[in-house]
């Protein structure tokens, strides 16, 4: 209804001081009483013909939109856009009017929102202050499983127990008396975020819960997807971080062979704990370097990193340096005392390098520190506790050692917790090539030079058994680099002991053709025999041989 349906038209004017007699003969609904300028002072209404009442006036377009206090004037007078008059109405009727709009209004509200309540994607839940349910909207058939019908008049209370919806963000809402986000599982494998939101009368008690559901079920999946994903990534970037940290530590695991790189990944896992190592190698294999790398990765990486050569120090001066001594302990001991390498190694990481040289006397003092975990200095009564992580380093064959009785069976076994072995330079020839050419540039880097190899030298010193192991080479391409005066190495400047010539005048001869595999046998046999009336013990036959201990031992047990 527009504002025109219920405008009467029945009106006439006339002036202030002829108003009653105007009224006496007036033929309309409606006298307007104005005065000398126009403006409106009263109305006389037909039915009350002697009463001059008031009347107020307004715009016939401010109707709508009008924030006025209509409710002042029984009557209005209704202006155009030009001012002049185009009709009344009584207050009451416009009330009446006011009132239908606000109803067509209400239902138009009403369609509006039922549409959205039933074709929304999202769920809207509605229960009252006990937990019944009031509304449901249509998605609740996909999300719950159950009809708006099969829901209203329901307790939320029973829902929850019966598993159709766990937790019940309403009994959440009711319970802390305000608004509630969760995330909510339903019975048929569902995940909501529902938004509970409470409504309160004037006294502050909760007429209704509202709730918001909008499914997160495929967003969860997607999330754990990505998840996932990013957890791959992140250990392939974890795997191309290891890699190129091998080759940032100086020459440390410059590889292209499978043995180191299984040594790698054991010493990643070995960083990642605190178990004690044994790493066992020929001298020149790399053993310092893995015992870095496993500290340097650890969780004690910020502190001490202590490495000492049990075979440089003389006995009688290693038992102070490992463990210390009190003030006065013996003579020429400071006035002070002096902590040891156990104590400044607290909290951080100590290598001990060639254990197998450890005198027995020590081997027990060493024991009790892995077993208790604390020393007592030389001299001293008070055990000291500590905490370190110990790193033990050998060329020796501890197992052999342990069966001469030169290495405690009991301490062999605590530290033979984790062992890493680090195969010999030959046995994986694949990493020659790379290492001859990591410390070619770095040694040309130092010295400012220039040098390359030939290709006939790079296959001599590929060809070489390296018996030194990798500190041998580092140190022959050092040497190399600074001796050599042509910017080419060639084999002709390779030492004699890589020479591929080999000096071939032999001083072995073969009188007849026997089969090759007994000829080796002979002559292993006869060399091991000279080596064994020449030297007694097998491990300088080892040493002259260029061979494990363990094989020399091996070995002669097959000679009778």
């Amino acid at each position: 209804m527009t504002s025109l349906d219920f405008l009467n038209e029945s009106f006439a004017f006339c002036l202030l001081e002829d108003w009653e007699e105007a009224a006496r003969q007036m033929k309309t609904d409606t006298l307007f009483v104005m005065d000398k300028n126009e403006s409106i002072k009263g109305v006389v209404m037909r039915e009350c013909p002697e009463d001059l009442g008031s009347v107020g006036v307004c715009a016939l377009e401010e109707i709508e939109t009008r924030d006025a206090e209509w409710d002042r004037y029984e009557q209005w007078a209704l202006a155009n856009p030009q001012g002049q008059i185009v009709g009344w109405v009584k207050t009451a009727e416009l009330y009446r009017h006011f009132f239908r709009i606000y109803k067509e209004k209400q239902a138009n509200y009403s369609l509006e929102l039922e549409a959205v309540f039933n074709t929304s994607y999202d769920m809207f839940y509605i229960s009252d202050g006990k937990g019944i349910t009031q509304r449901v909207s249509r998605s609740s058939e996909r999300l719950y499983g159950y009809s708006p019908e099969d829901l209203v008049g329901k307790s939320i209370y029973d829902l929850e127990r019966s598993g159709v919806f766990q937790p019940s963000i309403t009994r959440l809402v009711l319970e802390r008396n305000e608004k509630v986000q969760v995330i909510q599982s339903t019975r048929m494998g569902g995940r909501l975020m529902v938004m509970g939101t409470p409504v309160k009368d004037e006294h502050g008690n909760i007429v209704r819960v509202i709730n918001f559901s909008r499914d997160i079920t495929e967003e969860k999946r997607l999330q754990e997807e990505l998840e996932n994903a990013r957890g791959l990534l992140e250990g392939y970037r974890q795997e191309l971080r290891k890699w190129s940290q091998l080759t940032e530590q100086d020459g440390a695991f410059i590889t292209k062979s499978e043995q180191i790189r299984q040594v790698v990944i054991l010493a990643g896992k070995l960083a990642e704990v605190d178990s004690t190592v044994l790493i066992l190698g020929e001298s020149g294999v790399g053993k310092e370097v893995v015992a870095s790398y496993i500290h340097n990765n650890s969780q004690r990486k910020e502190k001490p990193f202590i490495k000492i050569n049990c075979s440089a120090i003389p006995e009688h001066l290693l038992e102070s340096e490992l463990f210390g001594y009190e003030k006065g302990a013996f003579t020429g001991a400071t006035k002070e005392g002096k902590p040891g390498l156990f104590e400044l190694a607290n909290e951080g990481t100590l290598v001990l390098d060639e254990i197998g040289e450890l005198p027995l006397s020590l081997q027990v003092k060493l024991l009790r520190v892995l077993q208790e975990h604390e020393f007592v200095r030389i001299g001293g009564t008070k055990p000291i506790k500590i905490d370190v992580r110990i790193i033990a380093a050998t060329n020796r064959n501890l197992q052999e050692e342990t069966r001469l009785g030169r290495f405690r069976e009991d301490l062999y076994y605590r530290l033979n917790v984790v062992p890493v072995n680090i195969p010999p330079l030959r046995e994986r020839t694949d990493d020659i090539l790379p290492l001859l050419l990591f410390f070619k540039d770095k040694f040309n880097r130092k010295y400012k030079k220039t040098k390359t190899f030939s290709q006939e030298a790079l296959e001599c010193l590929q060809a070489y058994k390296w018996p030194g192991n990798v500190r041998e080479l580092q140190n022959i391409v050092e040497r190399l680099i600074v001796i050599t005066d042509q910017n080419v190495i060639e084999v002709a400047h390779l030492p004699e002991i890589v020479h591929p010539v080999q000096h071939a005048h032999s001083r072995l001869s073969v009188t007849e053709i026997i089969p090759l595999k007994e000829a080796i046998s002979m002559l292993e046999n006869q060399l091991l025999t000279m080596a064994r009336d020449k030297y007694k013990t097998t491990t300088k036959m080892a040493e002259v041989l260029k061979v494990d201990q363990s094989t020399i031992s091996r070995k002669l047990g097959r000679i009778k």
